[in-house]
């Protein structure tokens, strides 16, 4: 009898071992950094920055050379993110609340200031197939806490508001980068802590908390966007290696970029400490391009691409993107192909394998990746679009576009032109073909048209209070 009872318990610790109760399913983690430029990280070619943990993931996994921002402005392209829809579809096209313009040459349509509570959002997607869900960082997809991320999905929220940088400002006792931060999603740390530490700290705490259940994380950093701070040492450090023959030389934010490699490293560590790395899909990616600055006030340079942040170019909207995942065997190092991200929803779920109902991703505008990274199957898009129908104040103007193949083609709403670019020969968008280019022209505006029509975009109109003596007189926003 003993003897067929310990066979009995060896029979079952043999069972228990082959059903592994350790979670299977792999982790997600999405990276978002604010204001990151596609030049602003080493493996896609800065000449300043330095970011080695950030260049290891990408030879790890696959980097995305022609990889898109939903918008030109960070509001928009988070809301394409959570939803998997073009910012036009969800009639949230600016950053909230939007530059105030009362005398420029066009109003503004009334457009949506927040992530709508019936949009069905990829943290509520991976909650509803078993996973704990997380949201670190920046938000800024709604001025109301009913519009905050533990209303979208998401278990936890630290540092997700309204806000949309972190509030430095003496009379307020708020001090930007560093603790005191002012923000009712996170708890102030000491004096001289810094946030993007906190929040990496915050996330590597987490990660050992629910190890032992499928993540969905989001770590939406604040960083690198205004106001420019960094350790004092960090801005000594680049200080010292500022070269004038070199398109990148600002040392804070080139302290702000180590801050955000650093802590991705962090996280990535924790990762491999708890043994969760090699099951861990992990995306890298930008919310829009990187912010120029005015002349007294340089933050990075985009070079070779056109202008940055807020404008209708390649420097407003094209953005650094790495995806890795561990269990899926990828084709190439280097994927071409044009995408955007309200792609990353869709890619997510295939790669994670999690359902969705059809009359969910029947509403998607986005792709999986699936076939470019695996070569299982075949991707297909005619082309990608934009729609940003506001000013901006770096003295971007209203636009829409469209890019097929190599060529992109711009609608200025508010000088009324057309331009056109064949990307493949001139990434800088310096010589508009529009006239020796007829019928491409012609093709690329009917789609433009069709697909404004289709999804219902709205569109700047005259305004009857234009003053073209002071058109960029900024209005007033509200407390």
């Amino acid at each position: 009898m003993n003897r067929l009872l310990v066979f009995f318990l060896f029979l079952l610790v043999c069972l228990s071992g082959c059903v592994n109760p350790k979670n299977e399913q792999p982790n997600v983690l999405v990276f978002v950094v604010d204001d990151l430029g596609w030049k602003d990280v080493g493996c896609f070619g800065s000449d300043f920055y330095q970011t080695p943990n950030i260049d290891a993931l990408a030879d790890q996994g696959a980097k995305f050379t022609n990889s898109y921002a939903g918008c030109t402005v960070c509001s928009p392209t988070r809301a394409s993110i959570m939803t998997g829809k073009y910012t036009a579809t969800l009639n949230c096209t600016d950053w909230i609340e939007g530059w105030k313009y009362p005398k420029a040459k066009l109003k503004v349509p009334d457009w949506t200031m927040y992530l709508d509570a019936n949009e069905y959002t990829i943290a509520e997607a991976f909650k509803g197939a078993g996973y704990s869900t997380a949201h670190f960082g920046k938000w800024h997809l709604g001025e109301k806490e009913e519009n905050w991320p533990e209303f979208h999905g998401f278990d936890l929220n630290i540092g997700g508001f309204a806000k949309g940088s972190p509030q430095k400002n003496k009379k307020r006792g708020t001090n930007g980068y560093f603790a005191p931060y002012g923000n009712p999603r996170i708890q102030d740390g000491p004096e001289g802590e810094h946030l993007t530490e906190r929040l990496s700290d915050e996330v590597c705490k987490y990660i050992a908390e629910n190890k032992d259940k499928p993540m969905f994380i989001n770590f939406w950093f604040y960083n690198v966007h205004t106001p420019l701070d960094a350790r004092k040492e960090k801005i000594e450090k680049y200080a010292q290696l500022v070269d004038s023959t070199k398109n990148q030389k600002n040392p804070t934010y080139a302290a702000m970029v180590e801050h955000t490699d650093e802590a991705i490293g962090n996280v990535i560590n924790q990762l491999k400490k708890e043994g969760l790395y090699d099951n861990t899909i992990i995306l890298f990616t930008s919310d829009n391009g990187g912010l120029i600055g005015r002349k007294a006030k340089k933050v990075t340079n985009n070079a070779p691409l056109r202008s940055g942040k807020g404008d209708m170019y390649e420097g407003g909207t094209r953005i650094p993107t790495i995806l890795y995942s561990p269990k899926h065997q990828f084709i190439a190092k280097q994927i071409d192909e044009p995408v955007i991200s309200n792609d990353y929803f869709p890619t997510l779920m295939d790669l994670a394998g999690v359902q969705i109902q059809s009359d969910i991703s029947s509403q998607w505008d986005g792709n999986s990746w699936l076939p470019l990274v695996t070569g299982e199957g075949s991707f297909s898009r005619e082309a990608i679009y934009w729609h940003y129908p506001h000013y901006h104040i770096e003295g971007a103007k209203p636009y829409s576009a469209v890019r097929k193949g190599d060529w992109k083609l711009i609608q200025n709403y508010h000088d009324e032109v057309f331009e056109l670019y064949n990307l493949k020969d001139d990434l800088s968008e310096t010589t508009n073909l529009i006239e020796s280019n007829v019928e491409k022209a012609e093709e690329l505006k009917s789609m433009l048209e069709n697909w404004k029509l289709k999804v219902e975009a709205q569109l700047p109109s005259p305004n009857p209070n234009y003053d073209p003596e002071n058109p960029w007189k900024r209005g007033k926003f509200k407390e």
